[in-house]
């Protein structure tokens, strides 16, 4: 049976709720379906804000599928429980051609990042066939090879605002591709784990020298999966920090302290997410 995000139960609690990876805060969450131009039909989930405006919206490329990636790998669904309620982002998950989840099984199979091209773009048409504001993809593993290849080539370049990419491999995605970034000149956020078992902070640094406007961010302890809240709260921030114009709090320039910092209590209704 396709899970449906409506069944989601809310209570009031009786004092500020501690954020945690099963919580779930309010949003307006919606099965939606991709159409891709080869034919397929992807499944997927659109989180928006209850009220007030979208100040960014997220279209999240998920780690490999035949290494267990989905739409519900673990920070793009604490993305989608969050981000709506926390910082007025919309959250577009969903299953790449082949791919299965709680939420279903997307047409097609799994094509090595060929195919799946269509499918970035079939994503990227949705959100602005939707009116969704300030698009970014943010890419996971596989999902920033995703983004590397074909964020900087129409038809989606000129429908995105740049990307964030969260331990990138470089299996796929070439110099060529990061060449092209750097000619279109938008930003590229990169986040690498400093234990990554593929491509760890300093070689990541010299590979993204090709691209000026790079920013590649190591990140102390955390490994490629960014298994535990401590790295997957900063996943989080830096997504904010990089989608929402002036959302960075007041530092000292460099300070570890300084960026974003999302709330980890909730004072308001809350469900619980189940496995």
């Amino acid at each position: 049976m396709t899970f449906d995000p409506a069944s989601y139960v809310f209570t009031q609690p009786s004092a500020p709720t501690a954020i945690r990876a099963s919580t779930v805060l309010p949003a307006h969450r919606e099965n939606v379906e991709l159409r891709t131009s080869d034919g397929h039909r992807l499944v997927g989930e659109l989180a928006i804000p209850e009220s007030g405006e979208i100040k960014a919206t997220l279209i999240t490329l998920h780690p490999l599928p035949t290494h267990g990636g989905f739409m519900d790998s673990h920070v793009y669904r604490k993305a989608s429980y969050r981000l709506p309620a926390l910082a007025g982002i919309a959250v577009l998950r969903f299953n790449t051609r082949g791919t299965s989840s709680p939420r279903g099984t997307s047409g097609g199979a799994f094509e090595e990042g060929i195919g799946e091209r269509m499918d970035v773009e079939a994503a990227v048409q949705f959100a602005v066939d939707r009116g969704l504001p300030n698009r970014w993809l943010v890419g996971w593993s596989f999902g920033t090879e995703l983004a590397l290849m074909y964020g900087a080539a129409e038809p989606v370049a000129s429908e995105i605002e740049g990307a964030i990419l969260l331990s990138p491999p470089l299996h796929r995605a070439t110099d060529v591709h990061l060449k092209e970034w750097a000619q279109a000149g938008k930003p590229l956020k990169v986040l690498v784990p400093e234990h990554d078992d593929y491509l760890q902070p300093a070689a990541a640094a010299a590979r993204f020298a090709l691209v000026p406007q790079a920013q590649v961010l190591g990140v102390d302890g955390a490994k490629h999966l960014w298994v535990g809240e401590k790295y997957a709260g900063r996943v989080l921030n830096e997504i904010v920090d990089e989608v929402i114009p002036g959302s960075a709090r007041s530092g000292n320039a460099g300070s570890a302290s300084a960026g974003t910092e999302l709330p980890q209590e909730w004072d308001g209704p809350v469900a619980t997410a189940h496995a």
